[in-house]
């Protein structure tokens, strides 16, 4: 295994490092600043009145004094000034005149949706078309890799001219799925023609991509990764994730050897729906498909595999159980920071201690905030380098008129990040915590570690609890002389006073000896 240099973090910038972290976000501002001042949105949101008036006269190609004016006069902002343009999407029919340049030139790529906050609706954004896709932080080199992510999308928005002539089709999906998409140049019209494909390097056909029943997503992906023995890499969201499928082995581990050994897909729940795919023949054809091309191209190996899954036992039968069953198993690569990082004990149970975690980045439906900055470390980002990420300061009352830039941040402080991206030249105020740590020593990127959800805290009467206390009593019970913890949620009991905390908790195995933990000792975590 080859390895890689580690990066420590310096405390300060110097004035070398200071000088070439202003070059460069002075140069993607001004890029973001040009690529965007002409859509509609920035020629008529009130949040730009006063920086159009400002620069109206200047030649914003060339005039270096955009930047600080743009610094200046434009205020963070909230989903709520976004939402009128974006509601043009959702307008039927879709006119093309209407939405061509609304956000960032030309139109969006993909819809995807964030989660609903609140009492509000859910979000959803538009995202345009990248030359420079996203790059995950330093990993491993893989070969044959088990990628389980899903290709599925809603009824797409139909854009049409006046005439009615459809000109784009967008897809409404997960942010992960309409990267990928357009990073690969996988167009909704040319699904079908990769239905029984397996992409060079994968294990999987593209029809699996397509199933959207969750536990049956899983064992399917499951089936065809587990019928592999070359396999170096498994790729998918989130940690817990990889550990949903690990119990979903575990529960249909009989049914699994059974249909390596004879060549069959299992009939799992809805492993026939293909939504976005009009007509239910198209559908059951793709499958079938799918299905042929999976007997064909392994059952040859098919009884001699069985055999030695079979010996081995499923998945939370001993630990580094998957070093047994993928010898050359080199990485996982998920999202296991933060809320998800309770899913990785049980993780590194499964893999054994020589299969690293990746944590390719840190980023949210609205923007890429960062990439990891050392392979194995899942808990430290560097700044990401693609659009723009500014900073409100945490540690006091805070000004949305101060908006700090990387070069003012002081190690050990909290901060909130700003996004400003090619999909909308917005300063979008993210609902997360970050705390720097230091600086890459490369090029002076600030270093950070996830805190939580901003607005992630419970108000009681005589406490304010933030996600970073839920987690510490979690870990505080969760281990295998107690109990342990695969996810939870946490609710505000008031059945009677004072209120307080009850916690639901997802389990795995059996309740330890030790499961009556002192109350006083998680109180005093509080």
């Amino acid at each position: 295994m080859s390895t890689l240099n580690t990066v420590q973090p310096i405390t300060a910038l110097t004035p070398e490092l200071e000088a070439v972290l202003k070059e460069d976000t002075d140069r993607r501002l001004k890029n973001l600043i040009v690529a965007n001042i002409n859509t509609h949105y920035a020629r008529s949101s009130s949040q730009f009145s006063d920086f159009r008036l400002a620069v109206k006269d200047k030649d914003v190609q060339n005039d270096e004094s955009i930047l600080s004016d743009f610094r200046r006069l434009v205020l963070p902002t909230d989903y709520e000034s976004y939402r009128p343009f974006f509601e043009k999407f959702n307008v039927r029919p879709c006119r093309a005149s209407e939405v061509e340049n609304i956000l960032a030139p030309g139109f969006p790529t993909h819809i995807p949706l964030s989660s609903a906050t609140s009492g509000k609706k859910s979000k959803q954004f538009a995202k345009y078309f990248r030359s420079q896709p996203y790059l995950p932080g330093p990993s491993l080199r893989v070969g044959v890799t088990s990628l389980m992510n899903t290709f599925a999308y809603r009824d797409p928005v139909e854009v049409v001219t006046d005439s009615g002539e459809v000109v784009k089709r967008i897809p409404v999906c997960n942010e992960s799925t309409g990267v990928m998409r357009a990073q690969n140049n996988w167009s909704i019209e040319t699904d079908e023609t990769r239905m029984a494909s397996i992409l060079p390097g994968h294990v999987a056909p593209w029809a699996t991509g397509f199933i959207i029943h969750h536990r049956s997503f899983l064992l399917v992906h499951a089936l065809f990764t587990l019928a592999n023995t070359s396999v170096e890499g498994i790729t998918l969201t989130f940690v817990v994730t990889f550990m949903d499928m690990m119990f979903r082995i575990e529960e249909e581990w009989s049914t699994l050897i059974s249909s390596i050994r004879n060549g069959t897909i299992p009939d799992f729940e809805q492993i026939d729906l293909r939504p976005g795919l009009p007509g239910g023949e198209k559908s059951e054809r793709c499958c079938a498909l799918a299905k042929s091309d999976y007997t064909s191209l392994i059952c040859m190996q098919i009884p001699r595999r069985a055999d030695e899954l079979q010996r081995i036992g499923p998945p939370l039968s001993s630990p580094g159980w998957a070093q047994r069953v993928w010898p050359s198993l080199k990485l996982l690569t998920c999202v296991c920071s933060g809320t998800f990082a309770t899913a990785l004990p049980q993780a590194r149970s499964v893999l054994g201690p020589n299969i690293v975690i990746h944590n390719p980045w840190y980023a949210c439906t609205e923007c890429l905030i960062g990439r990891n900055l050392n392979r194995g470390d899942t808990d430290t980002f560097v700044v990401a380098a693609d659009d723009l990420i500014e900073f409100l300061d945490m540690s006091g009352e805070q000004t949305h008129g101060d908006v700090l830039q990387a070069w003012d941040l002081q190690s050990g402080n909290l901060y909130q990040p700003v996004s400003t991206t090619q999909d909308g030249l917005w300063r979008y105020l993210i609902d997360d915590v970050v705390q720097v740590i230091g600086f890459d020593p490369r090029n002076g990127l600030p270093v950070f570690r996830y805190s939580r959800r901003k607005n992630l805290e419970i108000r009681l009467p005589h406490a304010l609890i933030t996600e970073t206390d839920l987690l510490s009593v979690v870990y505080a019970f969760s281990g295998e002389d107690i109990v342990e913890v695969q996810e939870f949620t946490a609710v505000v009991d008031d059945r009677k006073l004072p209120l307080t905390l009850g916690f639901f908790v997802s389990i795995t195995g059996n309740i330890g000896i030790q499961y009556r933990v002192p109350l006083v000792q998680l109180t005093e975590l509080m």
